[in-house]
């Protein structure tokens, strides 16, 4: 697994690790799922896909709202069917999310429009009151303020027969908590650490310059709402719609990227199962550096 903040390089990382072992690629990029959404997500470039085995990419169209959920069932398939082949597999992305929905036990409990319909029209003492007699121990658990939570703790309640302690204290919940996966894996993770801010505007400019703008242009009737919140996609298309001026978008694009870039570095760096390698502007140096670790594990042959 090869994993870390957005622009840090560790797709080209697992590309050319992937060609040396025969590999099969399993993106964890919320964003990539979708169709036409190419300059924006970075996605791996027909001849980067043609010469190493790529899934989760381009499986769903932008007007669908693609959950964790169901990416989570998806990509379990690909995974499971390799591993127990015996076959290589390099899963490679920024969000931490997906990255755990597939190699962890995370559990994403059902929904129901009808019975959150129900629960909406409670007040939010009530709602608390409820739970709260359902589950005398749901504080500890649930954040009781946060009206949405409880909301949500109360459908799921409805709807399995679960209460918030009881999903706690499950086996999967508590692997989930101590790090331990459904599928044994070995983790390097790239960071650009001070320079990332540099690399996030440069790797923007690159973009524009290769159609960004353009491609917002032509996706846009076809955006759904998951598709709309893509990082530098939601701050461009005011730029496209001509409600900002580009400068402007291109500023809260990078803002927007260098953000995020912070929040993944610190979910990543939460993961003890993650073997950090020592940054270099060279990519070659960063190449071996992560063999390296990859090495330790005698399944693999670099």
């Amino acid at each position: 697994m090869i994993v870390g903040p957005t622009a840090s390089g560790k797709s080209q990382i697992a590309l050319e690790i992937a060609k040396q072992t025969n590999a099969e690629l399993i993106s964890v990029d919320s964003m990539q799922v979708y169709r036409g959404m190419d300059i924006g997500t970075a996605k791996p470039s027909a001849a980067e896909q043609e010469a190493v085995r790529h899934h989760m990419i381009d499986i769903v169209d932008p007007s669908s709202d693609f959950t964790v959920a169901e990416f989570q069932t998806v990509a379990r398939r690909v995974l499971d069917a390799r591993v127990e082949g015996g076959l290589p597999v390099l899963v490679a992305g920024g969000s931490g999310l997906h990255m755990r929905a597939l190699v962890d036990p995370l559990d994403f409990p059902p929904s129901d429009a009808k019975v959150r319909a129900e629960i909406d029209r409670m007040a939010s003492a009530d709602a608390v009151d409820l739970l709260s007699q359902a589950d005398a121990e749901a504080g500890s658990v649930v954040d009781l303020k946060n009206h949405r939570r409880v909301q949500r703790a109360l459908e799921i309640l409805q709807l399995t027969g679960l209460t918030p302690t009881d999903r706690a204290t499950s086996t999967a919940a508590v692997d989930v908590r101590e790090y331990r996966p459904r599928v044994e894996f070995v983790g390097v993770g790239v960071d650009a650490g001070l320079s990332f801010e540099g690399e996030i505007r440069s790797r923007l400019t690159q973009m524009v310059g290769a159609g960004l703008l353009e491609e917002i242009e032509y996706l846009l009737p076809r955006l759904g709402r998951n598709a709309r919140q893509a990082v530098g996609y939601k701050q461009l298309i005011p730029v496209v719609e001509g409600s900002v001026p580009i400068d402007d978008g291109l500023e809260a694009a990078a803002q927007a990227t260098i953000g995020l870039a912070k929040r993944q570095r610190t979910f990543f760096r939460r993961d003890p199962r993650i073997d950090w390698i020592e940054w270099d502007a060279d990519s070659d140096v960063r190449l071996l550096r992560a063999e390296a670790i990859i090495e330790k594990d005698a399944r693999w042959n670099l």
